[in-house]
């Protein structure tokens, strides 16, 4: 009898060598309703996506591995002072936003973005100046509810971002 580990994920900065496979997955029709409309033009994934720019703008973009392979998608970003009418009444600066998908289909309902969630969220821990992380999701996107509440999420309540209506959810450092 031979016991399989786990698949390993790890997380690494995006290039702008990986936008070529970010423009294919975010023109993946399972995800048009979740992270805008399919039918993004690379000069599209170039302007929003290019980790220079996002990294001026205080986002820290990432590809998650699986075992080495890409097949994920995850951001972090200090909600206070975000901008553009997002998290304008937070005033703590140690509060972090997040915002991930898994690529493929293939790939869900196998407990691969609770872990995901998992390795972002103890990374962001690490840094002593984050006291809570909070994510967005949309009300008519109960997987990725699920998976953040596996991963230790609490519900806050239901907001309105510039994107829409949401379910604020929220993990502190030393949950209560």
């Amino acid at each position: 009898m031979s016991l399989a580990a786990p698949p390993d994920i790890t997380l690494r900065p995006l290039t702008d060598a990986d936008l070529p496979l970010l423009h294919a997955w975010l023109n993946h029709p399972a995800l048009a309703p979740w992270w805008g409309d399919a039918g993004f033009t690379m000069a599209e994934v170039e302007a929003g996506y290019r980790p220079a720019t996002l990294l001026a703008d205080g986002v820290m973009t990432y590809l998650a591995l699986l075992d080495g392979v890409p097949f994920a998608y995850a951001q972090h970003y200090v909600a206070m002072g975000a901008g553009d009418g997002w998290w304008a009444e937070e005033a703590d600066p140690g509060v972090r936003g997040i915002d991930l998908f898994i690529a493929s289909p293939d790939h869900w309902g196998r407990g691969l973005g609770t872990r995901l969630v998992q390795v972002l969220v103890d990374g962001l821990f690490a840094d002593p100046a984050v006291t809570r992380v909070q994510a967005d999701p949309s009300p008519q996107n109960p997987r990725a509810i699920r998976c953040l509440e596996k991963a230790g999420f609490r519900r806050a309540r239901e907001i309105v971002t510039p994107d829409g209506p949401a379910v604020y959810l929220l993990r502190d450092r030393h949950p209560g």
